[in-house]
């Protein structure tokens, strides 16, 4: 079985630290490969801190070959971090009331943000909950600029938390109070210990607060402030004793040891009243921004406790290729990489999580990859043997298909002659239906217009101007016509009819007639037309209806606006058994 290994990248504002951690014989953890990337921490150049995390990231990949996923350390001027107390309640009610603290306490939208909390203890009667959020768009320019170095990012933790459990796991007897300094470039981060409870608190003024000082006393720019303050904290700089560049960097030092005492006897004050927590026994300090060589003896002095240099590596294995890369020599910046690496020799609660919801979703389909392809494995495996059987079955019929249309091709043949001529015969069949049509009401238009003729002569003074004929379209085959007769009723004696023969054609739809005439009122030609010539016309289009052709008067219309001259129009519905 293959030894869990974690890939640990500490992304800090002025440096980029990558450590290869597994586990060794011995139950310990094994720092197998290492290497540190210093990058620009200038303020001025926030705007190219992703791209130098990329270009770190890069060289280290070049450089050691250390690639692949990988969990950060989210550095404290991103991660914003907050502890509340909440009344304790069931573990599945507590993402509701953890939910409502944040929107309160988050000073951003939630949906601006990537969040999560970490429940730091439970005594039955309160929660004590760590809050943790970071910009979204922060989140994603970070994820995106490791991935883009050949890291992609797997887990992100608030640098914080990870300094409280590499501390844990480096000092696994301490249990008293202990506040555990972490003097980064842009941050600070103060972690208070005691027991199972911690509390961090992130200030915002680090090793850059003397750099800063350097540039504004010496007027010089901010990498050449950096690299005096490096050579002369370090005891590698030539310049004499009496220099002013050399008193400007222990001055600016001085004030900064004397501002962080402040702040760290502020907070430790805070703490011990709102958490109730004990006096701390012990300090410990560590970070690239704490080499200074005064800050031990300063803060020991000004808080009353004894000041320890925090040792990174207490409890890890260095192996010869990380000690050839320096790792023993950067412990200092070695503490949140360390914390990252813990839970493979430490059963940890699921800490916070700070990976934007795609990244987080995309993790988990890839940890359930190796499941579906065995799953999907496993489906092909036991639908394999159907399959052949089917595939087997299927030729055999296959082929005793082939066999029958071999036998059907001369069968086929004749019943597409068949069925040529039976289309033949129904065209026949149409034509002799229509020429026995109009053989049949060939005399019908004369003895419908001589009859027309005799009712308009019985009226007198009335004439047609227009007859419109409207023939519908035939109806479909199987369809019944609404105006069409009932059907007559079979002889008497004759067989019952059989079901299954083929259904009669229905008879066509009616034939109207659009009809347009005027009647001339002779007694009153230069007035409204007269009641009488109006019951005249009513008297015509009633007589229509004694017609043998007419079955029915429709639509009757009638103007009355022309005097003496009456205008009317009505539509004759022709009988179908005395069709036109």
């Amino acid at each position: 079985m293959r030894n869990p290994r974690v890939l640990a990248v500490d992304i800090g504002a002025g440096h980029v630290a990558c450590g290869s951690f597994a586990v060794g014989a011995s139950g310990r953890l094994v720092l197998q490969h290492f290497a540190l990337e210093p990058h620009s921490s200038d303020p001025s150049h926030e705007s190219r801190w992703a791209v130098e995390i990329t270009q770190s990231l890069g060289a280290v990949g070049a450089r050691r070959k250390l690639t692949g996923p990988a969990s950060i350390a989210v550095p404290g001027h991103l991660a914003l971090t907050k502890f509340i107390k909440t009344p304790s309640v069931a573990k599945e009610k507590r993402s509701k009331i953890i939910g409502f603290e944040a929107a309160e306490n988050i000073p951003y939208p939630l949906e601006e943000v990537v969040w999560d909390s970490y429940v730091v203890a439970d005594d039955g009667f309160d929660l004590d909950v760590m809050l943790t959020a970071v910009k979204f768009e922060a989140m994603q320019s970070l994820c995106a600029a490791s991935d883009a170095a050949g890291f992609p990012v797997v887990s992100a933790t608030p640098a914080g938390l990870a300094l409280c459990r590499g501390f844990r796991y480096n000092y696994p007897k301490i249990t008293d109070s202990v506040i555990v300094v972490n003097v980064g470039a842009r941050t600070t981060s103060l972690l208070f210990l005691e027991g199972e409870r911690f509390y961090v608190r992130t200030l915002a003024f680090a090793g850059n607060a003397v750099t800063q000082a350097l540039v504004e006393e010496l007027r010089i720019d901010f990498a050449s402030a950096e690299a005096l303050k490096i050579q002369v904290l370090s005891g590698k700089s030539d310049l004499p004793a009496n220099s002013p560049s050399r008193a400007a960097v222990h001055k600016a030092a001085a004030a900064f040891a004397a501002r962080l005492q402040m702040e760290v006897t502020r907070s430790a004050v805070n703490h011990r009243r709102q958490a109730g927590a004990n006096a701390p026994v012990a300090l410990y300090l560590t970070g690239g921004g704490s080499l200074i060589e005064e800050l031990p003896a300063q803060l020991a002095d000004k808080l009353k406790l004894p000041v320890e240099r925090y040792d990174a590596l207490k409890n890890v294995d260095v192996s010869a290729d990380a000690r050839a890369a320096g790792a023993e020599s950067a412990g200092p910046v070695l503490a949140d990489l360390i914390g990252l690496a813990t839970g493979l020799v430490q059963k940890e609660e699921e800490g916070a999580s700070l990976l934007p919801p795609a990244l987080t979703a995309a993790l988990e389909f890839r940890k359930r990859q190796p499941w579906l392809i065995t799953a999907a494995a496993l489906v092909v495996v036991a639908l394999a043997p159907p399959a052949l059987y089917f595939h087997r079955v299927t030729s055999a019929t296959n082929e005793r298909i082939a066999q029958v249309n071999d036998q059907l091709r001369p069968l086929s043949a004749v019943s597409f002659r068949n069925s040529e001529n039976l289309a033949q015969i129904e065209d026949a069949a149409k034509q002799i239906n229509a020429l026995r049509g109009a053989y049949e009401t060939k005399a019908n238009w004369i003895n419908f217009l001589a009859d027309l003729q005799e009712r308009l002569v019985k009226i007198e003074d009335v004439w047609l101007d227009k007859i419109h004929v409207e023939r519908p379209a035939p109806p479909e085959p199987g369809t019944v016509a609404l105006d069409a007769p009932p059907p007559e009723p079979p002889p008497a004696g004759s067989p019952p009819a059989d079901p299954n023969a083929a259904p009669a054609t229905p008879a066509p739809p009616p034939i109207r007639l659009t009809l347009s005439g005027r009647l001339l009122d002779v007694s009153n030609p230069q007035s409204k037309v007269s009641p009488e010539s109006l019951q005249r016309v009513k008297q015509l289009l009633a007589s229509f209806t004694g017609s043998q052709f007419v079955k029915a008067v429709e639509n009757e219309r009638f103007d009355t606006n022309q005097n003496g001259l009456l205008k009317f129009d009505f539509t004759l519905v022709i009988n179908p058994r005395k069709t036109l």
